[in-house]
C-alpha cells in the first residue's frame, strides 16, 4: 500500500462506513468518539452506509455525505451532499457496521480492499475483518480459553457437552447477545435449541466450557495498534439473565486490568497488529478469553469517562503515525 503523506496545511479526510447515524446513542457510541476526535483534529469527515458502497472499473465509490459532529445527545450531527466520490480520494476509512457477519459484510470488505490497494487507510484491515472471526478467532490461542468446539453436527456437540458440563452454544456471526443458549446435558430443550441454532446440522456454531465467573462479570478489554487500554469495561449480567452484554440490559463498571488479563493480551495483541487490527475488543471472562471483536468494538466511551481517558485520540495517534510511515 502507498499512501502519500499530506503536507502540514492540508486536512487529513476520513470516511466512515457506519449503520445510520440518527439512530446511534451518541452519549456512548464508539464509532461517534473516533469522528469527534478525527474531527477535533481537523479531520474532513465523509460519512456513508454500506448500502452505499459500489465497485466500479477497479475502483470502489461511494455515495458520500460530508459529516459535521457535535458532543450532544439530542442533535448531534449535520450532514452535506457530497456526490458520489471514489474512496481513493480519501485518506483513512473507518469500518464500522455492525454485525452480522453475513455475504453483504464480506462484499463490502471486498469494495473497500479496492480502496485499501489504491492507497487508502482501511481500519480494520479489510482482510482482517473477514479472515478473524470474532467467534472463532479464539481458536489460534488455545491457551487463553476453556475448552470449546465448532461444529454443525447436533451429535458432537452433544457429546462435548456431556463432557464438560455446563456449556454455553452460540452463532458465529452474532453480536450483542443475540441467540447465546447456555445448556446441559440434562437440558430437555437441547434437541430443539441445536436443531434450531444449527439449522438442523447445516450451520457451524460454537460451543464453550460454561464459565462461571460470568456471574462477576466479562471483561471488555480495548486494543489499541497491540496495546491495551489499562482499564476494562467490566460487564454484569442483569436479573435472571447469564449475558454481561449491555445490549441485554447488564450493568458495567470499569476495572484495572489483572495480571491474567495482561498475560492474555500479550498472547492475542500481536496477532492482531500483524494482521492490521488497529483497533479490537478482547472478552474476557474470569481467567479466560471468550471473543476477539474487530468488526465495531464498543466502550470507548464509558471508559474515558469514568477514567478520564480519550480512547479515540491513542487509536489517531496511531493511525496518523501509521500514515506517515507509508
Amino acid at each position: 500500500m502507498t499512501v502519500v503523506a499530506k503536507s502540514a496545511d492540508q486536512s487529513l479526510k476520513t470516511g466512515v462506513v457506519m449503520n445510520p447515524i440518527s439512530g446511534i446513542s451518541s452519549y456512548k457510541d464508539s464509532t461517534f468518539a473516533m469522528l469527534l476526535e478525527a474531527q477535533r483534529r481537523g479531520h474532513e469527515l465523509y460519512y456513508m452506509e454500506p448500502q452505499n458502497l459500489l465497485a466500479k472499473d477497479g475502483r470502489c465509490f461511494a455515495a458520500m455525505q460530508q459529516l459535521e459532529v457535535r458532543d450532544n445527545t439530542t442533535d448531534w450531527f449535520d450532514l452535506e451532499p457530497a456526490g458520489s466520490l471514489p474512496l481513493d480520494q480519501l485518506d483513512i476509512v473507518l469500518m464500522r457496521r455492525d454485525p452480522p457477519f453475513d455475504m453483504d459484510y464480506i462484499y463490502a470488505t471486498y469494495m473497500l480492499e479496492l480502496a485499501e490497494k489504491s492507497g487508502t487507510l482501511v481500519i480494520n484491515s479489510p482482510q482482517s475483518l473477514r479472515d478473524a472471526n470474532e467467534k472463532f478467532f479464539i481458536n489460534r490461542f488455545p491457551q487463553c480459553c476453556v475448552p470449546m468446539l465448532v461444529s454443525s453436527e447436533s451429535g458432537l456437540i452433544r457429546e462435548f457437552v456431556s463432557q464438560q458440563g455446563l456449556c454455553v452454544v452460540k452463532p458465529l456471526d452474532g453480536m450483542g447477545g443475540e441467540s447465546i443458549f447456555r445448556v446441559s446435558e440434562s437440558d430437555l430443550n437441547l434437541n430443539v435449541i441445536l436443531e434450531t441454532i444449527t439449522q438442523h446440522n447445516s450451520r457451524a456454531v460454537m460451543v464453550q466450557k460454561f464459565i462461571d465467573d460470568i456471574s462477576h462479570g466479562d471483561k471488555r478489554i480495548l486494543v489499541v495498534d497491540g496495546e491495551p487500554v489499562p482499564y476494562a469495561l467490566a460487564r454484569f449480567p442483569g436479573a435472571g439473565d447469564f449475558r454481561g452484554n449491555l445490549a441485554k440490559g447488564g450493568s458495567s463498571k470499569g476495572v484495572p486490568l489483572s495480571e491474567r488479563d495482561r498475560w492474555i493480551c500479550a498472547q492475542v495483541a500481536p496477532e492482531l497488529r500483524k494482521r492490521g487490527i488497529m483497533f479490537a475488543g478482547l472478552d474476557v471472562i474470569g481467567d479466560w478469553l471468550s471473543e476477539v471483536n474487530v468488526t465495531s468494538p464498543t466502550c470507548i466511551r464509558e471508559l474515558d469517562d469514568e477514567f478520564d481517558l480519550n480512547i479515540a485520540a491513542q487509536l489517531f495517534e496511531a493511525i496518523e503515525a501509521l500514515l506517515q510511515r507509508q
